[in-house]
């Protein structure tokens, strides 16, 4: 489920769903050269690249070579490997490229707004368009230095940015939804597998999203704990850090909790129409029904299970805090690699329109989420090396629900036995 608040309310909703892969890619020729082993160097094939599918021949590919030129010529390090220079730019495969051409092409082809013309005078293609946007997105540059690496303006990257947000916003949706039954045994078995965990459903954390505003906008609603401005995103991830719920559009000044109490999700599991699967019976133990895992910022609830506090643990309540952390840990190691595949979340974002941001933090989480279905795998230098929320300390959540804690002295029994 996809949640966001903003002034005209809150949106939310899409049912499980799975998306088709766009066949295999192949580049299309354009020039290449070398350059030192610091920099690019393009792979060259024996009298040119090989030939593209025909269902692809008419998809544009010499935008890319272009692009990779230019950056060549200017010096930049990347990869050697073409393959892998095409996933440092723009988090995917040529292959999951292309796919997502296909989500938005219909969008981007009729309804083509003025002043996307290239300097030739040609309309730009859906597949430099969409370059552009997920550029944009990838490295969080300013729209200017995008838009010089693709030979447009900057009103052309605001333009087709924006163009491709509202095209996946809509169209993309059941890449990020809540897990059907059969989905969800799966993720609880590979949960008990990694930590042991019985019944677990998922890892939630939280992060805020840096912004300078206007002083007119400016106010202690969005000055967080850390003095900054920020948006708030909260993920609930499954096994493979895939999201299956996130909210968004909320100031960074709440906490934790308050966050959670706000979302769609929250009243769920509190209405019992979320986290309602299977209950786990032992005779001895007694009844272990869904959860999901978090830190301490959040409350202990019957639903959501958080590590016990204090120094004087007991060996079995040591078990149980060491399990936990290695469930909830999938879910500051997705948001991790978000902000670090799409670096516009990590980079401090420039007066943006809060309306239009929550859309924005939503197409980078529907992205994530398109590399995990395409198994695609990222290159490893593109997660944070440090916590998703450098400068923010922790703030412990007080609250303890009675049948949480009932709960939660369960699952430590069912670990010991």
């Amino acid at each position: 489920m996809m949640e966001k608040k903003s002034k005209k309310g809150r949106r939310g909703g899409g049912e499980e769903g799975s998306g088709k892969m766009a066949p295999v890619k192949k580049s299309k020729k354009g020039k290449r050269k070398s350059k030192d082993s610091g920099k690019l160097k393009i792979v060259k094939y024996g009298g040119g690249p090989p030939p593209l599918p025909p269902e692809l021949r008419g998809l544009d590919t010499e935008w890319w070579y272009t692009f990779l030129h230019k950056h060549a010529e200017s010096g930049y390090s990347a990869p050697s490997d073409e393959g892998e220079a095409f996933r440092y730019f723009f988090r995917t495969s040529r292959r999951t490229f292309d796919y997502i051409c296909s989500i938005v092409r219909e969008d981007l082809i009729s309804r083509p707004p003025s002043g996307l013309i290239n300097i030739e005078g040609r309309l730009l293609s859906v597949e430099k368009q969409v370059a552009i946007a997920m550029r944009r997105l990838a490295s969080g540059d300013s729209q200017v230095s995008v838009g010089s690496a693709f030979g447009v303006g900057q009103s052309t990257v605001s333009q087709v940015t924006w163009r491709f947000i509202e095209s996946m916003e809509e169209r993309a949706r059941h890449h990020l939804v809540w897990p059907g039954p059969e989905r969800m045994e799966e993720i609880k078995a590979k949960f008990e597998l990694e930590s042991g965990l019985p019944n677990c459903c998922g890892a939630v954390d939280a992060t805020h999203i840096i912004m300078t505003l206007p002083a007119v906008e400016s106010s202690e609603d969005w000055c967080d704990p850390a003095k900054n401005y920020s948006m708030f995103l909260q993920g609930i991830v499954d096994d493979e850090m895939r999201f299956i719920d996130i909210v968004t559009g909320w100031p960074g000044s709440m906490t934790f909790s308050r966050l959670l109490k706000c979302s769609g999700f929250f009243k769920h599991c509190e209405a019992g129409t979320r986290l309602d699967g299977p209950v786990m019976v032992s005779a001895e133990i007694g009844e272990i029904k869904e959860y999901i895992v978090g830190n301490n910022c959040y409350p202990l609830l019957p639903w959501l299970m958080t590590p016990y506090d204090g120094e004087s643990l007991s060996a079995a309540m040591s078990n149980f805090n060491a399990r936990q952390k290695v469930a909830r840990m999938l879910g500051t190691r997705a948001l991790s690699r978000l902000k670090g595949s799409w670096r516009i979340l990590n980079k401090v974002m420039w007066r943006p329109d809060k309306n239009k941001l929550p859309s924005i933090i939503l197409v980078c989480c529907l992205l994530h989420n398109i590399i995990i279905d395409s198994e695609d795998e990222l290159l490893p230098d593109l997660q944070l090396p440090d916590h998703h929320d450098t400068g923010y300390t922790e703030e412990k959540c007080e609250q303890v629900d009675s049948i949480g804690m009932t709960m939660r002295d369960i699952i430590t029994g069912y670990l010991q036995s």
